[in-house]
């Protein structure tokens, strides 16, 4: 159970997918002009993730039985694929507005650096006893991202709407803002 809360409160704060790695900077610039549209795209990255980043776990076992580990990323990018087509159809039908909103990065959340790096990275993890680690991980990791990119929407909110010197304005007022973040989240390093 510790290696479950280790696992889980590093991926969120310490070892922050977007943060540390600058992994899913696209949808995080592109989507989080607009907070309602961040908090679905977090949201369905969070579901994504979860569940492909269990079943890719399991099926790096089964890969590994069959001794035909080297297809893992081919089966990996097939099972993001079909839950993000799942996740696409849940959200046309039942929020049609939040599907508009999202355009273009919903289905792009299938090349998520985040959705895939997440996916490989406990493929490879071959022990069972490594479940609570792993779980804490999946879970970590996407709600990592939700909350940075909810806490970047509501600084970039005010920042559209106040008088933002012209070179700033856009991409590079936004990576100084995320800079700023990952500097505080970095004061998280040393209590894990």
């Amino acid at each position: 159970m510790v290696a479950f809360y280790t696992a889980l409160i590093s991926s969120i704060f310490v070892s922050n997918s977007i943060l540390s790695g600058f992994k899913g900077m696209c949808s995080y610039l592109g989507i989080s002009k607009n907070r309602t549209a961040a908090f679905g795209m977090g949201c369905a990255l969070t579901f994504v993730c979860v569940i492909s980043g269990l079943i890719c776990w399991g099926l790096g076992f089964l890969l590994r039985a069959l001794d035909i580990y080297f297809m893992f990323t081919i089966v990996a990018i097939l099972v993001i694929a079909s839950l993000v087509q799942f996740v696409e159809l849940v959200i046309k039908k039942f929020v049609p507005s939040l599907y508009k909103s999202l355009g273009i990065y919903l289905p792009l959340i299938t090349t998520n650096c985040v959705v895939l790096g997440l996916a490989l990275s406990v493929g490879s993890i071959a022990t069972p006893q490594e479940f609570g680690t792993v779980l804490g991980t999946v879970i970590g990791v996407p709600l990592g991202y939700f909350l940075v990119i909810m806490l970047f929407s509501a600084i970039q909110e005010r920042l559209l709407s106040s008088n933002t010197p012209k070179g700033f304005k856009g991409a590079a007022i936004g990576l100084i803002t995320t800079a700023l973040m990952a500097l505080a989240f970095y004061g998280f390093a040393g209590t894990i």
